[in-house]
């Protein structure tokens, strides 16, 4: 039996174009495979204000458990900090370095221990109750204390168990490394300013990015005095 021509034709030419669009999609280049997105480390602390000059002064925000170095209107430090607890709250403020100590120790709270020398007590607060007979009261270390209030709250070398969380009996916790720097940087009468909220204008800093002249009252690094 004879197959028409026309059909041949578009059998022919049907086959034709599959190993055309065969060819062609083998020769394709393939799509890029998708890119994963790394996650960005979490940072503690970042100090960029050693020879920078300018008037010193700091900013320590409550929401964000954060402290801001300025040297005048530029941002050359920040850090993570823990403040007082709701039984202990740091006060809100404007307030100055009033003394610098390398070597200080609470005379408020501390440990107290039995007599071989156990903690029976991690929270002890002498203004609460005395020292039991037999016992003995082990003072908290607050190195580089840097004194704020008359009363005792300052900002020291400490602990800092859960970043962006409260934690103190009323101090500003530091790093050990951010503290050493903020000692260094300030002196008696450098202000400092503790607010209950960071302003909109702050809340999506870059604090990773490299300080910067303001230009502006409230810039990415800057800030004007008020």
């Amino acid at each position: 039996m004879k197959i028409p021509f026309a059909v041949v034709s578009a059998r022919s030419l049907s086959a034709g174009a599959l190993a055309v669009s065969l060819l062609l999609s083998s020769c394709a280049t393939p799509p890029a495979p998708p890119v994963e997105q790394k996650k960005q480390a979490f940072k503690m602390h970042d100090w960029r204000g050693d020879s920078v000059p300018g008037k010193a002064s700091v900013v320590i925000y409550l929401d964000k458990q954060k402290a801001l170095f300025y040297r005048d209107d530029r941002i050359v430090g920040w850090t993570y900090v823990a403040t007082g607890i709701s039984s202990h709250p740091t006060p809100t403020g404007s307030f100055k370095i009033l003394e610098k100590v390398v070597d200080k120790h609470s005379n408020l709270y501390g440990k107290l221990l039995d007599a071989e020398g156990k903690v029976v007590d991690g929270d002890f607060d002498t203004r609460k109750k005395p020292v039991p007979e037999g016992h003995t009261f082990s003072p908290s270390h607050m190195p580089l204390f840097m004194r704020m209030t008359n009363d005792g709250v300052g900002m020291h070398v400490g602990r800092i168990p859960r970043p962006g969380r409260v934690a103190s009996h009323g101090c500003i916790r530091l790093p050990r490394l951010m503290a050493q720097k903020f000692f260094s940087n300030v002196q008696i009468g450098t202000p400092v300013e503790v607010r209950a909220e960071t302003p909109p204008e702050l809340a999506d800093l870059n604090l990773d990015a490299p300080p910067k002249p303001a230009k502006k009252k409230w810039s990415l690094f800057g800030r004007s005095e008020n």
